[in-house]
């Protein structure tokens, strides 16, 4: 751990070293930077975002979460990839005093008692910091913002947030728009279930259904995603799911979002704390038939499983089977890669 202050510290770890490589870069003028997408939805592939870019999105999160020069943050996500080096160019741009803690299930570790305002975390870590509340709740109740990205909220860390007296978001971003550019308040009267687009940031949907971006972080280029949306005239939107995660079940299209959400709850009966996600398997008869994939090495009856999920789905929608694994693979930034863990089965 290391506190980012200007003159640079010196580094006692890789990690370390890669941060404070950056910020000098970035101290020294750079104009542009290469990064990795998280591979999330994909192969990795290299990005090259500019100067300019990535000072427009420090602005604007500095802007819509009121954060102030000497503000303290903490940067516990992956450097490497554009949660965590966002991270380090607010630091500078916005002159918070950030502590850089290495990714970790526990970033709050022994830094109980340091007054920080803002802090961006995976749902895991939140997740384990609230498990610990009496430890961390005062923490992360007296900052100004958390943001929450990398991965889904589920329904069971949401229910657990409701504690926290700070303002909650979910982000909604990615590499190519430089991070966020919409958030979702999950905690406390505001909590509305949509994510709002922030200052400045254009949305529209294509002949899919899916959001399309412009905004000064994409250099005022058009991005066009996967990701299925309702949008609204006040330009807050609700996510559906990706347009690549719909499968053709014996006609029936079926989103594999939606049945991972209808799931959750009652599947966490049988699987207490094991992750899961819904997939399409080839079927001869259907085409595509609906399953559940399951982090566990105990899988109980997987027909009074299925039977008790029936009832909570439409006709024909509803998981046909369940396979599990010891552990998913994942991707180099840590998220669950779905298609790998398929191949694995």
């Amino acid at each position: 751990m290391i506190r980012l202050t200007t003159p640079l510290p010196n580094p006692g770890t890789e990690y370390e070293r890669e941060a404070v490589a950056f910020c000098r870069e970035w101290l020294e003028g750079q104009p542009a930077f290469q990064l990795q997408t998280s591979g999330s939805t994909g192969t990795p592939k290299p990005i090259v975002l500019t100067r300019y870019q990535m000072e427009a999105s420090a602005r604007l999160t500095g802007d819509t979460f009121g954060l102030e020069p000497g503000d303290k943050a903490l940067c516990c996500l992956n450097i490497r990839y554009i949660g965590g080096r966002m991270m380090l160019v607010r630091t500078l741009e916005l002159g918070l005093d950030t502590w850089l803690v290495e990714p970790d299930a526990e970033p709050l570790r022994g830094l109980e008692e340091i007054p920080f305002a803002f802090a961006a975390f995976v749902p895991l870590q939140l997740q384990t910091l609230l498990g610990h509340t009496d430890r961390y709740l005062p923490a992360l109740s007296r900052m100004k913002a958390i943001i929450i990205g990398g991965a889904a909220v589920s329904g069971a860390l949401l229910e657990q947030l409701q504690v926290i007296q700070a303002p909650v978001y979910s982000t909604y971003g990615m590499t190519e728009t430089v991070s966020h550019i919409a958030i979702q308040r999950l905690n406390g009267p505001d909590a509305d279930g949509l994510f709002h687009a922030l200052k400045g940031v254009d949305l529209s949907l294509d002949g899919r259904q899916c959001l399309a971006i412009t905004a000064a972080a994409s250099n005022h280029e058009r991005i066009q995603t996967n990701d299925v949306a309702e949008l609204f005239p006040d330009g807050s939107f609700r996510l559906l799911g990706r347009f690549d995660n719909i499968i053709n079940s014996g006609g029936i299209k079926i989103q594999l979002e939606k049945t991972e959400q209808l799931a959750e709850t009652r599947l966490a009966r049988f699987f207490p704390d094991s992750r899961f996600f819904a997939w399409g398997f080839p079927d001869e008869r259907l085409g595509q038939k609906l399953g559940l994939v399951v982090e566990t090495t105990q899988i109980p009856d997987a027909e009074e499983i299925l039977t008790e999920l029936r009832g909570l789905f439409p006709p024909y929608q509803h998981p046909q089977l369940i396979r599990s694994i010891s552990a998913f693979s994942e991707t180099p930034s840590g998220k669950i890669d779905k298609r790998q863990t398929v191949a694995r089965l």
